[in-house]
């Protein structure tokens, strides 16, 4: 057994397992020998993943229809893993809305709330516990570069990430010296399939990352907290951004951005 699956195994869970980068979490856990707990929305994505693992590694999953828009959601993902001995949480399950704020679907915006902040937060809440009677384990949520400055034409979802990025931060904190490990995950552009909707709806996304690499660089760097950018790119870019006087630096993001619109 390899020391990663030692100290973060057996089982792994990955919210927004159905794509992107929550899809490409499972496949890396899965050839580091971890089983698996997989929850999204599309349960048809989950049983096509399964059976690949399954195929390529011999990975055995327990699969949860889980949508996160729903305040009770967290609960009943606890409820269900109840007898698993899950040692790692990745907390990746998100979205974004893009475009003039005061254009945004009110009832979207709130769901997208719920996802992007309410999960994490609560299925650290729950998980903790656990983690911590285990005495060794870990919690990966995934934030965005974008949580780092209020971004505009993508403000709302810029708070969230900023939520996420605080909640990780402050848990790292928390948990220094106990076994279990915090990692924030704060990705640039991503291969993905809300990468290629934008690209389709607004402009083509320069520095894109495959999921893979990400996912493989964020498990590689674990025990570096608080905060991972994996992308070279756009870790300079927000480094510089953030920088600058505030003000300057969210006028020419807004400037730069809306041509794109």
């Amino acid at each position: 057994m390899s020391a990663f699956l030692e100290r973060y195994g057996p089982v792994a869970l990955v919210t927004g397992a159905s794509s992107g980068i929550g899809w490409a979490f499972a496949e890396e856990l899965a050839t580091r020998g971890f089983d698996l707990v997989l929850a999204a929305r599309r349960t048809d994505r989950l049983e096509q993943l399964a059976a690949k693992l399954e195929a390529a590694h011999g990975t055995a999953t327990q699969l949860c229809e889980s949508d996160l828009s729903k305040p009770d959601a967290p609960a009943a993902l606890l409820a269900a893993t109840a007898g698993k001995d899950i040692g790692l949480v990745i907390s990746n399950a998100g979205f974004n809305i893009r475009g003039y704020f005061e254009t945004t679907d009110a009832v979207e915006m709130a769901e997208m709330l719920t996802v992007n902040c309410h999960a994490p937060m609560q299925l650290a809440h729950g998980f903790l516990p656990r983690l911590k009677a285990r005495g060794k384990g870990g919690i990966v949520f995934t934030s965005s570069v974008e949580g780092f400055i209020g971004c505009p034409f993508s403000t709302a979802y810029s708070a969230t990430k900023a939520l996420v990025i605080g909640l990780g931060e402050g848990l790292f904190g928390e948990l220094a010296g106990s076994g279990v490990d915090v990692l924030t995950l704060c990705p640039g552009a991503t291969e993905s399939e809300a990468t290629a909707k934008y690209a389709e709806k607004y402009a083509a996304v320069p520095n894109m990352q495959p999921a893979r690499e990400v996912a493989q660089l964020t498990l590689d760097n674990i025990t570096n907290g608080p905060v991972f950018v994996p992308n070279a790119h756009y870790k300079a870019q927000f480094e510089q951004l953030t920088a600058m006087p505030r003000a300057q630096a969210v006028v020419a993001m807004a400037s730069a951005l809306k041509a794109t619109l």
